[in-house]
């Protein structure tokens, strides 16, 4: 059990991240993509991406073990702003933080040598590593990341409306099931029995949607205390590679979208919002706001996920460029360059043990 200890302090500093983590992400989807008996919404996504994968990305089964530690190193916080500022911060790892990691890895005899080279430091064999984890980031994350950021969006919105309701401890309490909030300690399931005192430092709340049955956090306690935790999966998270192109190919699905009253719940949607508070805002019945939302959510517009005894509707991707007008930049895409949005419519989003 992972024990997190807070003190008055620390409840005012907890934070939610903004945006998915490019290498937690793909760290953690390297875990999935070996699982023998993962959840089935991965299995399409496991296919996928290992037609796109070349050889060269198996070494990091060395760094990346199937269970116990992996490198605090290959998840710094320039992460969450994209995966070119990760691999800068990356390429900048002190010479006794890989040191440390690879020590702390162990394996010496089944690595291979370029491995010995980050353990002594060597900028050649961290430039190796980076280009290995660009490739796999390009195969495996990369295209589904509009559908990634989604979820994580929509999991942030629930657990901000949690923070607005009752505070840090009502977000605390309102993580999945494998975490407890027991003020004034935050306990969690986990593989190893540890203690981590923020000693008012605060906690970032990290959603993943690769991070699966139990949360994960930093080995090193000096590093800035972040706990990453899965987001709740249901029969529509499996990943999605082509959103766009999906909702392109369905006209039932656009014409379903004309009139003033579905883009009035579009737009009201867009701050994040229940059904009955959908209903009240729009001026429709409570039946009427949910038969929208569910037209949307077919469209690939809206995500829907359970809050309490609630339900809380966020905009998609796709739902918040169609609301911006069609041509505004998907922005924060790792490993893409900023650009338009495709034109769809005319006019109407575990390394454990560690």
């Amino acid at each position: 059990m992972l024990r997190i200890h807070f003190t008055g302090l620390d409840l005012a500093r907890v934070r939610i991240a903004a945006r998915p983590d490019a290498l937690w992400e793909s760290v953690l989807s390297f875990h999935r993509l070996r699982d023998k008996q993962g959840a089935s919404i991965f299995r399409q996504w496991r296919g996928e991406t290992r037609t796109r994968l070349s050889g060269e990305t198996r070494p990091l089964a060395s760094l990346v073990p199937c269970r116990g530690y992996f490198p605090d190193f290959l998840t710094p916080p320039e992460g969450a702003l994209g995966v070119e500022p990760a691999f800068e911060a990356l390429r900048e790892t002190p010479d006794h933080r890989l040191q440390r990691d690879m020590r702390l890895l162990g394996g010496e005899r089944s690595r291979p040598g370029w491995m010995d080279g980050l353990a002594e430091g060597d900028k050649g064999a961290l430039g190796r590593l980076i280009g290995i984890l660009r490739s796999y980031h390009k195969a495996a994350i990369a295209p589904y990341w509009p559908h990634i950021r989604a979820r994580i969006e929509g999991d942030r919105a629930a657990r901000g409306r949690a923070l607005l309701d009752g505070g840090a401890d009502e977000l605390l309490a309102s993580l999945p099931r494998m975490v407890r909030w027991r003020p004034p300690v935050l306990e969690a399931d986990y593989p190893v029995d540890r203690d981590l005192y923020l000693s008012g430092r605060g906690l970032l709340l990290q959603p993943s949607f690769f991070c699966r049955r139990t949360p994960v956090t930093y080995h090193d306690r000096d590093l800035t205390p972040v706990l990453v935790y899965p987001v709740e999966h249901t029969a529509e998270s499996a990943p999605s590679a082509a959103p766009v192109r999906a909702y392109a190919d369905d006209p039932c699905s656009l014409g379903k979208l004309v009139g003033h009253t579905r883009s009035a719940v579009l737009q009201t949607i867009g701050q994040g919002c229940t059904t009955s508070e959908l209903a009240r805002r729009v001026g429709v019945s409570a039946a009427s706001a949910s038969q929208h939302a569910s037209v949307l959510r077919e469209a690939g517009l809206v995500l829907t996920l359970r809050h309490g005894n609630a339900v809380l509707h966020t905009l998609t991707p796709l739902g918040a460029a169609l609301l911006r007008g069609g041509a505004a930049a998907v922005p924060d895409l790792p490993g893409l360059p900023a650009g338009p949005v495709a034109q769809t419519a005319p006019t109407a989003t575990s390394g454990t043990g560690r």
